[in-house]
């Protein structure tokens, strides 16, 4: 590590809605930032004009601090090297592009878009690797001029240097490029309008990054930009290029093997801390078997060094039991509070009778906590209990398991009628349960002949939380109702 002072940055894009590599990538950055007591600075890189959209780039922010991933420098709370937002920056990228046009380290170049069409299908019909030929990097200054108060476009384009360019990738190791495999690229457009490759590097020069971490898929870039931070004679960043997010099927993560965006996992369910958690496990691990930990464990023990260089397993089976592992491990209240919103947006409750029957929703959630893997699970488990009594769905398979022990009406109608007594004698679901099984035991019978059309008639269902404690929810009446109620729908 350098001794300049540590500066990460994650520049996202407000196109569209905060990739998950993305999310991985901010936090990476943050967790490197904090174990080394950096500064960690959020940069929005807006200059695509028609699809950046202030609506994503506040989902991206409000993205972020949903994770914890808080910024100490940014659009929204400014900084020493602000603005923070590439759109805002133009005139500082334009005076840049004139110092290196004047350096001699780019060029115009007139040559219409009609031109290079030509010229790339001449290269692709020889097996060449299309290239801008250079016709115009030796123009004349007088020639320059004239063309230019003659009103022709021109854009600006870097003059890549013969040679080689070389960078330790804190991922890859050294990676080499031969400058001849680089094209003289643009910077800016005719509209004067800046491109990626050159705003970035700009931004970065002003912004004193440090490093820069980013995906795979912008190494091809590297060289282009660690030319130019030659030309402006500036500290080159250190680099480390982070593995592509692949789906099941080994190829890059599409919407056909996972959804692609943080917003969708938040919107499932999720819990923050196993994303954060699963979005670590992408190209990094704690150790070799430990896949349980949190954003404290990441902070003290990642290093950009044990990033792995393949492509990382997008694996949602994972992921949704560490979801799960998640639930199980953290409280009654916080879940039923992560869980509220979800019954509430399946229209099984409202918010006000909610907290008005809070501690009986307590005790649907700690029903379901072991089993539920996302918050969005539950209102579906737990839709029986406000189905109407004579109505609950039963589910077709354990219907048909049922119907063919023959005997289900009768038990039914027999075990009703205990049960009313022992209701009406305030027994607690643990009683019940004790005498429930003496109930079948007298009788000669196997548990299953009374337990399977039982929570049939009760939930439609062929498994779930303990039955007693079913009773106990729907309340003494209801939970009669559904067993008689049953009884004549099996007979």
């Amino acid at each position: 590590m350098s001794d300049r002072p540590l500066r990460l940055r994650f520049a996202p894009s407000p196109t569209g809605r905060l990739h998950v590599g993305g999310a991985r990538t901010a936090l990476f950055n943050w967790a490197y930032a904090r174990r080394h007591g950096g500064t960690f600075v959020l940069r929005i890189e807006d200059t695509d004009a028609e699809r950046s959209t202030p609506e994503h780039e506040r989902a991206i922010l409000e993205g972020l601090r949903w994770l914890g991933l808080e910024w100490d420098e940014g659009p929204d709370t400014g900084g020493p090297y602000a603005p923070y937002r590439q759109s805002e920056r133009i005139e500082r990228h334009r005076e840049l592009a004139r110092a290196l046009l004047a350096a001699g380290h780019a060029y115009r170049c007139f040559c219409t878009p009609e031109r290079l069409d030509v010229l790339r299908a001449e290269q692709a019909s020889r097996g060449e690797k299309p290239a801008y030929d250079r016709r115009c990097a030796e123009l004349p200054r007088d020639e320059v001029e004239r063309r230019l108060a003659g009103g022709e476009r021109a854009v600006l384009r870097f003059r890549v240097p013969p040679g080689e360019t070389r960078f330790v990738d804190h991922v890859r190791g050294e990676v080499v490029f031969q400058n001849a495999e680089v094209d003289d690229w643009v910077m800016l457009r005719a509209d004067e309008s800046p491109t990626y490759n050159f705003v970035v590097v700009c931004d970065d020069v002003d912004m004193r990054i440090s490093h820069v971490f980013r995906g795979e898929e912008h190494l091809v870039n590297t060289p282009k930009q660690v030319l130019l931070y030659r030309a402006f004679e500036r500290p080159i960043p250190e680099f480390g290029h982070l593995p592509l997010m692949l789906g099941a099927d080994g190829k890059k993560l599409s919407k056909r093997t996972g959804d692609t965006a943080l917003e969708d996992y938040r919107e499932k369910g999720y819990p923050r801390e196993a994303i954060l958690n699963f979005l670590c496990l992408q190209g990094w691990a704690l150790d070799g078997s430990t896949e349980v930990f949190s954003t404290d464990d990441l902070v003290a023990n990642f290093d950009i060094a044990d990033v792995t260089k393949g492509g990382a397993i997008f694996d949602l089976d994972k992921f949704r039991w560490l979801a799960g592992e998640y639930i199980r491990a953290d409280s009654l209240e916080r879940v039923a509070e992560r869980c509220a919103p979800f019954v509430v947006a399946a229209g099984l409750m409202d918010e006000a009778e909610l907290r008005e029957r809070w501690n009986w929703f307590l005790e649907v959630v700690r029903g379901e906590k072991e089993r539920i893997r996302t918050y969005a699970e539950l209102p579906e488990r737990i839709a029986y209990l406000f189905a109407g009594d004579e109505e609950v769905p039963y589910h077709p398979e354990a219907e048909e398991r049922v119907r063919r022990q023959g005997t289900a009406a009768p038990l039914l109608r027999e075990y009703a009628g205990w049960l009313r007594g022992e209701l009406a004698a305030g027994a607690t679901p643990a009683a019940l349960a004790e005498g429930t099984r003496a109930w079948v035991k007298e009788r000669g019978l196997k548990s299953p002949e009374l337990f399977q059309p039982l929570r049939l008639a009760l939930t439609g269902q062929s498994g779930g939380p303990d039955l007693f404690e079913t009773i106990a929810l729907l309340g003494a009446e209801r939970a009669l109702r559904r067993i008689e109620g049953g009884a004549g729908r099996l007979a």
